[in-house]
């Protein structure tokens, strides 16, 4: 995402609010509507409802008024990311079930996914503590957290590997290992992405970068490997500090907030990055690796669904359901791409038609994983 958060950054104007969310009867849906915050955006502006709301389980409901593609996201101090929509179309609506403790936030969103944009503060009231928790959604999100850190402690040998080749000057070998060193990130991409500072140096895209920001990580030296052909002084040092960047992410994992809704979430945003750079192609532009970051994404979201589906199956059986078939639908598609030795085929290769197919599949499981943070919520 994502900064993909790095593919793109114009913020304007969004907001939050309270509210009790899905699975209630009629009468609590049309007060979980009343409660929620109503954001109208537009291309240059957004109105907000109300900048102030008690802290707990929040409702963001969004329409896109604008003609651009819009995201939707919640700062914490220094751009921790604590909620996310991507991907909203124009004239479409979407509704983000959060929980936010009290303290203040900056709701931002972005037009067309380009630029800086525009933020506004919020203030949330109260003594910070949310509902009362299922000891099984507590138990998911300690099992997700120590998924989040084995995928970090994974990506470590794996992106070493690959700068070691970097300093060998070996243009094969670091190209075979490039796909390989991102899966552990692309699994776990939303906690990384939740600190705010990790994924700009790390997974910034060329057409993602901030004025003035120098482009390091991942996609820099995908180009050079693959664009250029080159590795010199350059490339080299660019390695060793993807590696650093790295181990800074794995040491913080154990502080990262994480909640039932935001692997939720998560789980969407994960949806929504194949959306908008694995089928499209931009991802890995150069490598053409695409489908491998593509089917770590789905991993990861499947995952989080996994260790929350206890909560969400009882709540809502019938959407639990729909989220098995459509995860391994995608997951057999995906299986038929898959090679001997563990690779994708060349993304280059994927035809029109496939990609469409991919696109649809992607679609298919993204529209119901969105409901999945309301099932998990807490009455």
């Amino acid at each position: 995402m994502s900064a993909r958060r790095s593919t793109a950054a114009t913020l304007l104007t969004l907001a939050v609010a309270t509210a009790t969310l899905a699975g209630c009867s009629q009468k609590k849906d049309d007060k979980t509507a009343a409660d929620a915050v109503k954001v109208n955006a537009t291309d240059t502006a957004c109105e907000v409802s109300r900048t102030t709301f008690p802290a707990g389980h929040v409702s963001i409901d969004i329409a896109n008024k604008g003609s651009k593609v819009t995201e939707v996201y919640v700062y914490a101090a220094g751009d921790r990311i604590v909620t996310e929509r991507e991907n909203i179309g124009p004239g479409t609506r979407a509704t983000i079930s959060a929980e936010i403790k009290a303290g203040s936030y900056e709701v931002a969103c972005k037009p067309g996914m380009v630029g800086d944009g525009i933020r506004q503060r919020i203030t949330v009231t109260g003594d910070g503590s949310a509902a009362p928790t299922d000891p099984r959604l507590s138990a998911a999100v300690d099992a997700y957290r120590a998924y989040a850190q084995e995928q970090a402690d994974a990506t470590i040998p794996a992106v070493e590997a690959f700068a070691a080749a970097i300093n060998a000057g070996d243009l094969e070998k670091a190209k075979s290992l490039y796909a390989p060193s991102r899966t552990g990130w692309e699994r776990a991409e939303p906690v990384a992405e939740s600190f705010g500072d990790v994924d700009p140096k790390t997974d910034t895209r060329e057409d993602g970068l901030e004025p003035g920001q120098e482009w390091t990580g991942w996609h820099k030296l995908e180009k050079s490997l693959w664009a250029d052909a080159v590795i010199g002084d350059a490339e080299k040092k660019l390695g060793d500090q993807l590696v650093a960047d790295l181990k800074d992410w794995q040491k913080r994992i154990p502080e990262a907030e994480i909640t039932a809704t935001s692997m939720a979430n998560g789980a969407k945003e994960l949806l929504d990055e194949v959306a908008t750079g694995k089928v499209t192609g931009e991802e890995d532009r150069y490598s053409h690796t695409d489908l491998a970051d593509f089917a770590a994404n789905v991993e990861g979201a499947k995952k989080a669904y996994e260790l929350l589906k206890p909560v969400a199956a009882e709540k809502d059986a019938e959407l639990a359901r729909t989220l098995d078939s459509e995860f391994a639908a995608i997951q057999t598609l995906l299986a038929k791409y898959k090679q001997a030795d563990g690779s994708y085929t060349s993304y280059d290769k994927v035809t029109d038609a496939e990609r469409k197919t991919f696109s649809d599949a992607v679609n298919s499981l993204g529209e119901p994983l969105s409901k999945l943070a309301a099932a998990v919520v807490v009455k």
